[in-house]
């Protein structure tokens, strides 16, 4: 029998593209993009709906003669279809379905009004539909779709609660799922009654619970979704799924109760792998890493054959340095035919990079050879390559990888310029942005990018010219006041705007330590020592960045706590002794 209620869910997200066959389209139809067809293909596919499946007692059929008036509306609407005018189709069908009273029409006007995206049309077509034919399925299915997608949840309920009746053995896997389709519903709260109203129904079905606690949980109602999950558990202990969940709520009223909870049930049930991975995670949130790291080896040494597991696992240990952990356990995944190796390899590389192991990390950045991860695994292959000294190299890796977005080739120009930026090559970042400039005018990332690099060559005029233009451009962006204020405020011009620029950069982003110091900075150089020193002060409880504290250091120096100021840059020469920076402040106040 056919998952009525899981086609439900796909044409509910798909309402856009009915069935309409590519000769029933004409023309515009063969235009359509190959993406449109795949999903087509898709709902006739999974879902299992199509003309073919749709069958009705004929004799039960109204008894219409075929009028002239019908088959000119007829003929009008399938040529209007064919010629790629969709409004005319759709209002001759449905004028059709109420003239005849024929399901079958009914059908046909919901389908052509669904593919031309009118969905209140496409609801009353259906309606038509359920009307001329209550015993369909189909057709139940088809208005519940709809409704839902109109937000008119109390009208779906009674086609979702036949639905749901229709096929015993498939209720549970539809209340699995029913969350996810009205997912789309702002009114949580309508939502959850809702799927109440339909679970009411089904007091010894564990799904219906699952479903209302995920509802209920969705919706704040957090005592009813603990209630409902326990309740899921009591009818299946032994379901993980919702164990797993129902230590995620827990979690948010405390993490030493989830803790116990995971902790008894898998004394319970030792080979609850959901839970015990749960389990791990939430150790490592409570900064329990040692336990967790006692239940990632107890995973990694019973579900070897498990490639899901061993990406989790290595994704864990991960956040607690096990990288021999990672290592293994993501190797293993690669050895088990994991679908996303590209994934794996560039998370490999990361973490070979993280321990100082650059030929191995640039081995695994080039096993990464499709996906979302291509470009960045390349980018950082290139980066590692100019760290080796093959800068012209790098570059020209970098300007062979393809770009098939402005977005991309804004990034690879990016990439290119932040290499040399790293080999000090000033001069040339400046030119490379200049001619992506020209390639990508008014760019934003890229004018910043050349505001900075200008900075480094003296070329003030265009930092100025390149700022201004992106404030334009983009006038919540905080970066780009705080860059001219700060700009000003380190030439000592025009102090009075460069302090206007840099609050106005503090308001578009309050937390961020670089304006906050850039606020200080602007207060010092004005003369408000003070002022500058608590703004710097609080800079640097965030981020202990060399240039936060050069500027930091400065301050006490001229206020005379020479010794906090040597303290301070001491400890930032640790973390980075070559910042150019903290040194020439420091030989600039000591000569």
């Amino acid at each position: 029998m056919k998952l009525r209620i899981l086609a439900l869910l796909l044409i509910f997200g798909l309402t856009a593209c009915a069935q309409l066959s590519t000769h029933e389209g004409g023309d515009k139809d063969e235009k359509s993009s190959g993406a449109q067809e795949k999903i087509q293909s898709e709902i006739t596919e999974e879902a299992e709906v199509s003309d073919s499946d749709y069958e009705i007692d004929e004799s039960r059929l109204p008894r219409q003669e075929l009028t002239a008036t019908i088959l000119f509306d007829f003929m009008l609407g399938e040529t209007a279809l064919q010629r790629g005018n969709l409004d005319v189709a759709v209002s001759r069908y449905l004028k059709l379905a109420q003239t005849t009273r024929d399901p079958r029409i009914a059908k046909r006007a919901s389908e052509i009004a669904l593919h031309a995206r009118h969905l209140f049309a496409a609801e009353r077509a259906a309606a038509m539909w359920v009307e001329y034919d209550p015993d369909s399925l189909d057709a139940r299915q088809t208005l519940a779709a709809m409704l839902v997608n109109l937000g008119r949840l109390d009208a779906a309920f009674p086609h979702l609660e036949k639905l749901m009746a229709a096929e015993p053995e498939n209720t549970g896997s539809a209340f699995m799922q029913i969350n996810q389709m009205l997912s789309r519903n702002p009114n949580k709260g309508e939502v959850f009654r809702l799927i109440q109203k339909l679970a009411a129904a089904y007091p010894k079905l564990p799904e219906a619970h699952f479903a209302v606690s995920q509802a209920a949980w969705f919706s704040g109602e957090y005592e009813i979704a603990t209630t409902e999950m326990n309740n899921a558990l009591s009818l299946r202990p032994d379901w993980e799924l919702a164990a797993a969940q129902l230590g995620r709520i827990l979690q948010r009223k405390s993490g030493v109760q989830a803790i116990d909870f995971y902790r008894t049930y898998l004394e319970k049930y030792p080979e609850s792998t959901e839970v015990r991975i749960a389990y791990s995670k939430l150790l490592i949130d409570q900064g329990e890493k040692d336990y967790a790291g006692e239940q990632l080896q107890l995973l990694f040494d019973e579900k070897q054959e498990d490639a899901e597991v061993m990406v989790a696992i290595g994704l864990m240990a991960t956040e607690l340095y096990d990288f021999d952990l990672t290592e293994k356990s993501l190797k293993r995944a690669l050895e088990l035919d994991y679908p996303d190796a590209s994934a794996i390899h560039f998370h490999l590389a990361r973490v070979y990079e993280e321990t100082q192991q650059t030929d191995l990390a640039m081995a695994s950045y080039r096993q990464v050879r499709r996906g979302g991860r291509f470009l960045p695994a390349q980018i950082r292959y290139a980066d590692l390559l100019a760290q080796k000294g093959q800068l012209e190299d790098a570059r020209q890796l970098i300007q062979q990888l393809p770009a098939t977005s402005d977005q991309q080739k804004a990034h690879l120009i990016l990439a290119e310029a932040q290499i040399l930026r790293r080999a000090g090559s000033h001069q040339e970042v400046f030119k490379v942005l200049d001619q992506g400039l020209e390639k990508l005018p008014d760019y934003p990332e890229l004018l910043y990018d050349r505001a900075l690099a200008a900075d480094r060559i003296g070329r003030f005029e265009v930092l100025e010219k390149d700022l201004r233009r992106l404030i334009e451009l983009k006038p919540d962006n905080a970066h780009a006041y705080n860059a001219l204020g700060y700009s000003y405020a380190e030439r000592g011009l025009r102090l009075p705007e460069a302090l206007k620029l840099i609050k106005k950069a503090v308001e578009l982003s309050p937390d961020d330590p670089y304006i906050m110091d850039s606020l200080g900075w602007v207060y010092y150089r004005m003369g408000n020592l003070m002022e500058g020193l608590n703004y710097l002060n609080r800079a640097f409880a965030i981020s202990q960045d060399p240039e936060i504290a050069a500027h930091l250091g400065e301050v006490l120096w001229v206020q005379g706590a020479q010794e906090d100021a040597e303290n301070i840059w001491r400890s930032a020469l640790e973390r980075d002794p070559d910042n150019e920076a903290l040194l020439e402040t420091i030989r600039r106040l000591k000569q």
